[in-house]
């Protein structure tokens, strides 16, 4: 029986997973994050090969007949190109798909291989895939190709408009509190001076994510704003893919994914329902509770052309795993 290696590369953590060709999961692993962009591609190749080196003691490459990987840092064609050759020159295995990580989340979440997906983890990103294959998607390189938002960005924001409330040249705002009570700072400036020295990481600006939402629910209009904003962005990126790929106008499954959309905010979410259903009444919301490693696992067995019952033995064993099961 054939076997597919199946991985999730994010930047805060990798997920590898080998599942045999009638679905059954043989063995998971976890390990770093998956950041070509910054370490490089060979450095971020390196981790798949740690990490499986710990889920298959003695193992030699080939470790399987395919390779599915479905990685942040491949925003691009060509980058998920060169990390594909990389894999190859490693002899991990002959056949290998690189992906970006949006379309692990839309066939993770998806009843069908085709429809929408927008991530908002870290960063932000979406997809469309029509049933006749065209594929609608976005640079992702952040502020340089038009984004807003993602983990990251709403932090950048909730400090930003703290350091305006309290010096004066923005108004009265609760995230200044909250601010000061996540950092454990007498003020939003003390701060804003650590991060500029190092005393403070800029991995825990995103600490700030979930003080910001709960201001919003309270009332506070300046981070209802941001609330609002990313809404409207999550929606944008949905439609738009949509309606490049001729989705807009009937049935689609809209796949959201990623640690600020699946925490199910109730204001963020009721935003998100709202605005899809203004601006593309057909489309069907859906919070995949599945990790994305699925998903590239289930592209895996699509390109072995694997059963359906294969399909369904795989989404079986994650759905009955425990929370944070790779």
């Amino acid at each position: 029986m054939r076997t597919l290696l199946a991985v999730d590369g994010g930047n805060s953590k990798t997920d590898v997973c080998l599942v045999a060709e009638d679905g059954t999961v043989l063995a998971t692993g976890r390990g770093a994050g998956f950041e070509p962009q910054s370490a490089g591609v060979p450095a971020a190749i390196d981790v798949i090969g740690e990490i499986v080196g710990r889920m298959l003691p003695g193992a030699r490459a080939p470790y399987a007949d395919h390779i599915a990987a479905y990685v942040a840092g491949a925003d691009l064609p060509i980058e998920e190109e060169r990390l594909r050759a990389e894999i190859l020159g490693r002899g991990y295995s002959g056949s290998v798909v690189v992906g970006n990580d949006t379309f692990a989340l839309l066939r993770s979440g998806s009843s069908a291989p085709w429809g929408a997906a927008v991530v908002c983890g870290a960063g932000i990103n979406a997809v469309a895939v029509a049933p006749d294959g065209r594929v609608a998607r976005f640079p992702a390189l952040g502020r340089l190709s038009g984004d807003w938002g993602g983990g990251y960005g709403l932090a950048e924001e909730a400090l930003w408009h703290a350091a305006r409330a309290e010096d004066g040249r923005g108004p009265a705002t609760g995230l200044a509190a909250a601010v000061r009570e996540v950092f454990g700072t007498r003020t939003v400036e003390e701060a804003v001076v650590a991060f500029h020295f190092g005393e403070l990481p800029l991995a825990r600006l995103h600490e700030l994510v979930e003080p910001l939402l709960a201001v919003a629910a309270a009332g506070d209009p300046v981070s209802r704003s941001v609330v609002e904003r990313l809404a409207e962005e999550v929606t944008l990126l949905g439609t738009v893919a949509m309606r490049r790929v001729g989705l807009l106008d009937s049935p689609c499954e809209v796949v959201l994914g990623g640690g600020v959309l699946t925490a199910r905010d109730p204001l963020l979410s009721g935003l998100i329902e709202s605005g899809y259903a203004a601006a593309a009444p057909h489309a069907v919301l859906i919070v995949t509770e599945l990790p994305p490693i699925v998903g590239a696992a289930l592209h895996g067995l699509d390109h072995l052309q694997a059963p359906p019952e294969a399909l369904a033995r795989l989404r079986g064993h994650f759905q009955h795993a425990p929370a944070g099961h790779a």
